[in-house]
Formats: C-alpha cells, sequence, structure tokens
C-alpha cells in the first residue's frame, strides 16, 4: 500500500486553513532531497509556514511538497519529500498531528521511482499590471 503520509497531510492542511489558522510544517532535513534554506535549519529541521498567504503555487502531491516562499526578503524554492515531513500544525493552538515514520525500505522503494518536480524554468519577466480598481467619488 502507498502511504497515507500525504493524504493526512492534506487533510490537516485544508482543515487548518478553513479554520483561519496558520499551518506549519516540521520537516527533517537530513534527506539529500530537501530543498530548504540551509541557514534556517536547526538540529537537522526546520518549520515552514505554509500559509497561502506566505507561499506560492503550493503542491502536496503524493511524494513531494513543493512551493516558492520569501525567507529574509530572498525568494527560494522549497521541496520536501512526504516522508521527510514529521508534523502538520495550526500555530496558534498548537493542534495537528505527528506523521507516522515511514520504514527504509518503503521510503527507498519510492525514491527509486518518484522524480522531483523540475524547477520552474524563468520565463520573460512580464511587468506588473495595474490595479482594476478605480476610485468612484
Amino acid at each position: 500500500m502507498t502511504s497515507s503520509n500525504p493524504y493526512l497531510l492534506r487533510a490537516l492542511y485544508e482543515w487548518i486553513v478553513d479554520n483561519g489558522m496558520t499551518p506549519h510544517l516540521l520537516v527533517d532535513t537530513r534527506d539529500s532531497r530537501v530543498r530548504v534554506p540551509v541557514q534556517f535549519v536547526k538540529d537537522n529541521s526546520i518549520v515552514l509556514n505554509l500559509a497561502p498567504s506566505a507561499v506560492r503555487d503550493l503542491m502536496m502531491r503524493n511524494d513531494f511538497i513543493s512551493f516558492s516562499a520569501r525567507f529574509g526578503g530572498v525568494p527560494q524554492e522549497i521541496l520536501v519529500p512526504v516522508g521527510s515531513a514529521r508534523m502538520i500544525y495550526a500555530r496558534e493552538t498548537g493542534q495537528g498531528m505527528s506523521l507516522p515514520e515511514e520504514d527504509a525500505a518503503t521510503i527507498t522503494a519510492q525514491a527509486a521511482t518518484e522524480e522531483p518536480p523540475k524547477d520552474p524554468s524563468p520565463g520573460p519577466a512580464t511587468p506588473p499590471k495595474g490595479s482594476h480598481l478605480r476610485r468612484v467619488k
């Protein structure tokens, strides 16, 4: 059977956001496939804010979680294998769930068959659009 962790992550993320809370993800950074800003890693882990206002292009697939976010004002592409996610919780209340660790054989077998999402290729820069709002007197 496939891991239940990606399904639990998506369900809890949706529950936290639907209740107006801020979803945080605790990530074990020891997997070489984890791509996060290393200057924010402490004790082989990092807590990521997954609030819709804090991330762009969030994808929670069965194998990887990926998104863009700013760290210290610098945009970063984040990539987390689902097997490296340890906990998802609401910052405001601490409610959430620790995820069951998968056994090494399952992770190794999945890693051998999965490809991480490709980094989006930078396209031509498009100028920002003007506001669609206008002042009515």
